[in-house]
């Protein structure tokens, strides 16, 4: 069966242009715009999505469908004994794309892997503070205080050299942040006077090359013809079109306009089970949702004031409304199928009558206060202005009022690092590397003022996080974690609010897709049948 409608869509008509409809195209209706196009910039899996997965690749990668590391760029490494060293063989014969103003003189190299690094890391490194310069997964997971140095040691071998063990290390090479740049594409722009075109017209080693971006409307990308893995990808073309509205995305899939779509409706599920013309995937999320107080801000500097506004919130309301029963109550931020999760951890009880005399007994009367609604749809948050107005109904049950605010995505984003922020922030987390620090480090020092949208800096989880990572015996880690949490939810810095099941709804010619457990989009491996 073949896509059927497709020129019903303006924008992807435009971009595909007369010759592309005898080629075989993937339509991806994702839900929302990329921030840009380089992934070591931002957080969003919605950037991922249309940047790290289909045009770049890391040293190593993790397995599509499981949280398996296997080899990327680097065809093999070895870790020194102590931990400290890392030592990277690197694959030979990998070609970056070409673009119109851009076409590469050599194969990918050790230079490449520096460049990526160095620029994330060394403060007068010529790219540092390109495109606002903000390395957000480098600063928050410490990358900065880990490395000591990247030493070339040949045209194919890189060794980083840290300054303590770090247990994820090789599971974080495999997250976005570390897609490996072309260093000559980077000279290249900087030289011209535009270095900010890594972020707009990327140039990578992966499945798709970038083609063009009609802004809030589609993306394209084309195969890759010098692809190093034989074989793949298996469409001609790739086509984001973006599709903010989780109905319209279902209206598109059924009329054959798109053949992958995120994020369904809840309560629209159960008709895609039973339509013919939708197969729908789904596996249990490596996620959480929840809402961030900024706790460098009065009164919610105080874990108390913070524990008896968690307590006013009816979460089951929220999961039967909201999540449609498709999500459970979380207690902890880290979900429910991840190793060292500490199932003893009491959850705070929904209590309204005691969460009202707690505020009285804090001092703290006549409480306004704002709430971040996100303008796009997650797993961990399908409908976050419902949520908003829950929680505000909520409140308002104690004596809070609460203004709902919201923004474009990349602004939400944005904005919502400020430590001065007025209120609280509706967010979530999708697991990228399937190790507890990956979700603990969001409530890490390091991550004040970016990741950390509680901007919450607690030194005993502070140590309890470094320690975890220092040692790589699991069932140290696993106690290390498991207090950690414990700390967590006695200052709640956040109120951990769902663990949600991830659904996919992809039409029956797809074959091949795979729901990833950390949450990316990935068409290197997808095709569809005639």
């Amino acid at each position: 069966m073949k896509l059927r409608n497709l020129m019903a869509t303006a924008g992807v008509l435009a971009l595909l242009g007369t010759g592309a409809s005898a080629a075989q195209t993937l339509v991806y209706c994702s839900e929302g715009s990329p921030e840009g196009f380089d992934p070591a910039l931002y957080t969003s899996g919605t950037t991922f999505d249309a940047s790290s997965h289909p045009v770049f690749n890391r040293l190593v990668e993790f397995e599509t469908g499981t949280t398996n590391v296997v080899p990327g760029l680097a065809e093999s490494y070895e870790a020194s004994e102590d931990g400290l060293e890392y030592t990277f063989k690197l694959r030979q014969g990998v070609k970056f794309h070409s673009s119109d103003q851009f076409t590469p003189s050599r194969d990918f190299n050790a230079d490449d892997v520096i460049f990526t690094f160095e620029r994330q890391w060394k403060d007068d490194h010529p790219y540092n503070e390109v495109s606002g310069g903000t390395w957000e997964y480098f600063e928050y997971m410490g990358m900065s205080d880990l490395i000591k140095e990247i030493v070339k040691v040949d045209d194919y071998t890189v060794k980083f050299v840290l300054n303590r063990p770090e247990a994820p290390f090789i599971a974080n090479m495999a997250m976005d942040f570390a897609s490996i740049q072309s260093k000559e594409y980077g000279d290249a722009m900087m030289e011209a006077g535009t270095p900010e075109m890594l972020n707009q017209q990327p140039i990578g080693t992966g499945p798709f090359q970038f083609v063009a971006y009609q802004k809030d409307a589609v993306i394209r990308y084309a195969a890759n013809p010098d692809y190093w893995k034989d074989g793949l990808p298996k469409v001609d073309n790739l086509i984001f079109a973006i599709t903010t509205d989780n109905s319209v995305r279902y209206q598109k899939l059924k009329a054959g306009e798109c053949h992958v779509m995120p994020f369904p409706n809840p309560a629209d599920v159960q008709a895609m089970k039973d339509d013919p013309e939708v197969n729908v995937l789904e596996q249990e999320g490596l996620n959480v949702g929840y809402l961030a107080y900024n706790t460098q801000m009065a009164p919610f500097d105080n874990p108390k004031v913070r524990k008896a506004l968690n307590m006013a919130i009816d979460k089951q309301a929220i999961i039967d409304v909201v999540f449609q029963g498709t999500g459970t109550a979380a207690k902890n931020p880290i979900p429910p199928i991840m190793w060292s999760y500490n199932d003893n951890v009491e959850d705070d009880p929904f209590d309204p009558e005691a969460a009202r005399a707690m505020l009285e007994e804090e001092g703290v009367s006549d409480l306004s206060m704002k709430v971040w609604a996100m303008p796009v749809q997650r797993p961990y948050n399908p409908n976050a202005r419902r949520m908003a107005e829950l929680i505000q109904e909520d409140f308002s049950q104690i004596g809070v009022d609460v203004e709902i605010v919201t923004y474009e995505w990349g602004e939400y984003l944005d904005r919502s690092k400020d430590a001065d922020r007025d209120g609280a922030v509706l967010l979530g987390w999708t697991g990228d590397n399937g190790d507890p620090d990956n979700f603990l480090a969001l409530l890490g020092c390091d991550g004040v003022g970016g990741a950390n949208r509680a901007q919450w800096c607690h030194e005993p989880f502070q140590e309890l996080l470094e320690a975890g990572k220092v040692t790589s015996d699991r069932d140290e880690r696993t106690a290390i974690y498991e207090e950690a949490q414990a700390v967590f939810k006695e200052q709640a810095p956040w109120a951990t609010i769902a663990h949600s099941v991830v659904f996919m709804p992809v039409r029956p010619e797809v074959e091949g897709y795979k729901v990833h457990p950390l949450g990316g989009h990935i068409f290197t491996e997808v095709g569809l049948s005639e």
